[in-house]
């Protein structure tokens, strides 16, 4: 089971105050029985001298009875054992004891061992010397405190009992006194301390609990209950009523951590949702690129193979050529046979122009490349195209932006491909409709663009991917299918590119965008064009 942190540090403290407190008790109880002891060795010294001087005179006068009885008077009172004379011989000559009265004493005994411990006797000993701790016969404590009796002028020079001058002990007078009340006292100063102890634990115990519980319990769960909720997920939970101690501290500490933690998820999420976006849009850029790098790798295998059958068609076509242009001017021709020649001739010539189609989709030729302005090459462009009678029922809509910066490109390269844009455009509109033209400048792509859609019949939305791959066509009887390759081509040279929006029936809008030629303090690069015409064209 595990102890709650308020039980651990209650119980440790219980217990360093439970042995301070057992020190102190017995360091203070030992000095106190030192105290009683050093009282009672007192008090029974004084005891001995006071019947000393009390029987000095019966003693003078040889009145042992009355010595006797005084002695035997005091030793009845409370708390003396015994009291008895011993004389220089060792003989007990009077004790309150009468069955040890005539005794002789050892001078190893207790009571003449404190003089007679060394070879000559002591003349004087200090009081706690002359004093002794046993037990006796009924195994309580008694204290022993010998007094000598020692001999003066009164002595020796009177007529009851004469000794020699020289003589200093005449005897020793041994009491015997019993310590109960002394340890007594002890015993009940003892249980007070015991007690004291308890009660000062268990105040110490109440007081720590609530303190703890107060001071560092609340705190530590509001702490903990904060933890849980950030481990939850709740990074804005915030830990209320903080102290002003070192736990206000950790609890502020744990605060600003929370609102980091939520500002960092915060940005996280933004950095991911934001990344998604990048690599969605990456992705569409890789796919976009990996396609038009095969379609110019397949464009380049297939120019190749193009470059080498149009050689060797091209000599056998021209001799054909030349042989039925002969025919058809020699007047010896049947005229039933000159219809069939024209045909033999102009599928000739037609076959000649797939071919010549084929030679400039295979010729590697490096672009003479020059800052232009592709309103002027679309001018030149749409000039051509107006003169030819395919052009009678078409609406021209022209949406030129004004001030457009330059494009570094080949001119005629790039009339090449509006020349095919347009010519694709008017033949989608067999019975007429609206060719619109126009151009403008991507502000965030720096990139001019020309647009060219039509009102035609559009094209399915399966053939999008396909109408730049070489010879695929949608026209019955006329194109080579090269057409949209070859521009595709060059504008791709040009580091430009071709998009393509179409519906069935609602025509087809084809864009070229070409990167622009930028100068310092170029106004189109500060704002967006401007147009000339009744619908500008403004973004890309």
């Amino acid at each position: 089971m595990r102890l709650k942190l308020i039980t651990k540090y209650t119980i440790v403290t219980s217990i360093v105050l439970l042995v301070t407190m057992a020190l102190f008790a017995i360091t203070n109880m030992s000095a106190l029985k030192r105290t009683f002891l050093q009282e009672a060795v007192t008090n029974v010294d004084n005891l001995s001298e006071t019947l000393i001087r009390t029987t000095h005179y019966q003693m003078l006068e040889d009145d042992r009875k009355r010595v006797y009885q005084m002695i035997q008077e005091v030793g009845t009172q409370k708390g003396i054992e015994h009291i008895r004379l011993i004389n220089k011989e060792g003989a007990i000559i009077f004790s309150t004891e009468r069955s040890e009265i005539g005794s002789q004493l050892d001078k190893n005994a207790e009571a003449c061992n404190m003089c007679h411990a060394e070879e000559i006797p002591l003349t004087h000993a200090s009081t706690m010397s002359r004093s002794r701790l046993f037990q006796n016969r009924r195994g309580e404590d008694v204290l022993g405190m010998a007094k000598g009796v020692y001999g003066v002028k009164g002595c020796y020079t009177a007529e009851c009992h004469v000794h020699q001058e020289n003589a200093q002990i005449l005897g020793v007078l041994d009491v015997i006194v019993s310590l109960d009340e002394m340890n007594a006292r002890v015993a009940t100063y003892r249980n007070n301390v015991i007690i004291l102890t308890f009660v000062l634990l268990l105040l110490v115990f109440l007081c720590l609990t609530l303190l703890t519980q107060k001071m560092v319990n609340q705190p530590v769960h509001r702490l903990l209950r904060h933890v849980r909720e950030m481990a939850r997920g709740n990074l804005r939970a915030q830990v209320e009523r903080i102290p002003d101690d070192e736990l206000g501290e950790l609890a502020s500490a744990f605060n600003d951590m929370a609102k980091t933690l939520d500002y960092t998820q915060e940005e996280l999420i933004r950095s991911a949702q934001t990344l998604e976006a990048r690599v969605e849009e990456r992705t569409t850029e890789n796919l976009a690129m990996q396609a038009r790098l095969l379609r110019s790798e397949k464009l380049a295998s297939l120019g190749e193979l193009v470059a080498g059958i149009a050689h060797e068609i091209n000599n056998p076509l021209t001799s054909v050529l030349m042989y039925a242009s002969i025919c058809l001017e020699d007047s010896r021709l049947p005229m039933a046979l000159r219809g069939d020649m024209s045909t033999v001739l102009s599928e000739t010539q037609r076959c000649a122009e797939i071919v010549r189609g084929l030679l400039d989709f295979s010729r590697e030729s490096v672009a003479q490349k020059r800052p232009e302005s592709v309103n002027r090459i679309l001018d030149k462009t749409l000039t051509l195209v107006q003169s030819q009678a395919i052009f009678h029922n078409i609406q021209l809509v022209r949406e030129f932006a004004e001030e457009l910066p330059a494009v570094c490109l080949d001119p005629g390269k790039m009339e090449q491909v509006f020349m095919n844009l347009v010519m694709n455009a008017i033949q989608a509109m067999e019975g007429g409709g609206v060719l619109t033209v126009g151009t403008g400048f991507a502000l965030r792509e720096e990139r001019v663009f020309v647009r060219v859609s039509d009102s035609g019949c559009g094209i399915p939305e399966e053939n999008l991917e396909k109408i730049f791959d070489p010879f695929y066509t949608t026209k019955d009887h006329c194109g080579t299918g090269l057409g949209l390759s070859v521009s595709y081509g060059i504008v791709e040279s040009h580091g430009g590119q071709i998009e393509v929006e179409s519906r069935v029936g609602a025509g087809a809008s084809f864009t070229v965008k070409l990167p622009a030629v930028l100068e310092k303090g170029n106004a189109v690069a500060g704002k967006e064009p401007t147009t000339g015409g009744p619908s500008p064209v403004l973004t890309g």
